[in-house]
This record gives structure tokens, sequence and C-alpha cells, in this order.
């Protein structure tokens, strides 16, 4: 065991664990956050995702003692009361189903976003083409990061 110290949603977190644990563990367990969910425990299927110094990561597969710097979940982009706003370019294109994949499809396609503002339909599925989802949304998903785009952009 180790005590770790991580950076987690604007947070400082101190956590006792086993260096290699992955750190989805530390932040469902530890922490109890429920945004980061396990799927496939590979890094394959996106669920698990968070944002490492801005960029997304697959959380199962991340040794916790390697998270060094800024880690967001989607806990930490918003509330309820202030969603950010692909958070609400999501709700307003009713891009939601069961949620299970949602980190993964959310915080990857926001970054490809922001990098790349002016995406069209086809660069967004591409960028999204790693992340699984169980009950395929991604039309929904797509319209809404193109959303959070256009609105990013004004």
């Amino acid at each position: 065991m180790a005590e770790l110290k991580l950076d987690i949603n604007g947070a400082a977190h101190t956590v006792q664990t086993d260096p290699a644990c992955p750190l989805l563990f530390v932040l469902t367990d530890a922490l109890g956050l429920g945004g980061p969910r396990f799927g496939c425990g590979l890094g394959e299927c996106g669920s698990c995702t968070v944002l490492l110094n801005g960029e997304p990561v697959r959380s199962c597969v991340l040794p916790a003692a390697e998270a060094k710097g800024k880690i967001v979940t989607l806990e930490g982009l918003g509330t309820e009361e202030n969603p950010h706003p692909v958070q609400r370019a999501f709700s307003e294109e009713e891009a939601l189903q069961c949620g299970f994949c949602i980190s993964g499809l959310l915080l990857t396609g926001m970054t490809f976003m922001d990098k790349n503002p002016g995406a069209g339909a086809e660069q967004i599925e591409e960028a999204l083409r790693g992340v699984r989802c169980r009950c395929y949304a991604h039309g929904r998903m797509v319209q809404a990061l193109l959303r959070y785009g256009r609105e990013r952009g004004r």
C-alpha cells in the first residue's frame, strides 16, 4: 500500500492503495464517483474514460500511481444546476440512453470538439470510433457534439 495524492475534479485527495491499482477503482471504490464505469477492464470500450491533463484516458488500465496531474470525471464538468455546455448539448439533443458509456462518449467527444470545433459528423464518428455504446444512440450523440461545437464557436 502507498499513499497517493491525486487532483480529482479540482480537489486534492489522498488515498491509500496499491500503486498498481487501476485509477478506475480508486475513483469508484475509494472516492465513490459514479461517472467512470467498469465496462471491459481492457481499455477497449471507453466506459471508464476520464480526462488526465485535458486528454481522455482509460482509467481501467491506468495504474493510479501513474495518474499525475489533473483528473476530471463527469462529476467535475458541471452540476445539475449549472451543467457544462457539452452536458447541456447532450441533454437538449436527448443523446443519453442508459448512460453507461457516457464518460467515454462525452469526454472523448468534448475533447475532440474543443480541438476541432468545425468538425463534421463523419469526423466526430471517427473520433468516437473506439468508444462502445450498448444502446447505440450515436446519431443523437453526434448531433449533441455538433451542437456543442456550434455553441462553443459563438
